[in-house]
């Protein structure tokens, strides 16, 4: 396994074959885009009120999301990159809105599984530095997400 993964779960909803599945789904992804070995993120599982605190306070937007991601290893203006540290990188937290997974899950009529990976895969991208503002990058970003997700095996 590439990725040492730490898993919080908030709201107890989620099985532990569920959380084996995300941890081979992120280390798929982890491999497809050459993530170093060792690297470290955080996936937590939280409820919509949970996530709506966290998208008023961090993102503006007063409303529970699907998912959050917050990258740790960009560089903000003025900083400078660590030469000859040779850590594995911690690439960040994703955060998953168990409630609004479901409710996609039965709304894009696939199951919860297929969105948890979906989620998980989306905000694991985001980490990487994958965005989705412009159609272009919306269109790299969603074909990548397809394109994990389509040789893992979770389909639509």
């Amino acid at each position: 396994m590439i990725l040492h993964i730490d898993f919080i779960d908030e709201t107890n909803e989620v099985t532990e074959e569920q959380i084996m599945m995300i941890e081979r789904l992120l280390n798929h992804a982890a491999e497809i885009e050459g993530v170093p070995q060792g690297a470290e993120v955080s996936v937590s599982f939280v409820d919509n009120e949970r996530i709506r605190i966290i998208n008023r306070d961090y993102r503006g937007k007063d409303q529970p999301t699907d998912v959050i991601s917050f990258a740790l290893e960009e560089k903000g203006e003025g900083e400078i990159e660590i030469i000859g540290a040779d850590i594995p990188p911690l690439l960040g937290d994703i955060i998953i809105s168990i409630p609004k997974a479901k409710e996609q899950a039965e709304e894009y009529g696939h199951s919860f599984m297929r969105e948890l990976g979906f989620l998980a895969v989306h905000g694991f991208l985001h980490l990487l530095g994958y965005d989705h503002q412009t159609e272009e990058e919306e269109k790299t970003m969603f074909s990548k997400q397809e394109e994990i997700l389509k040789q893992f095996g979770l389909r639509r």
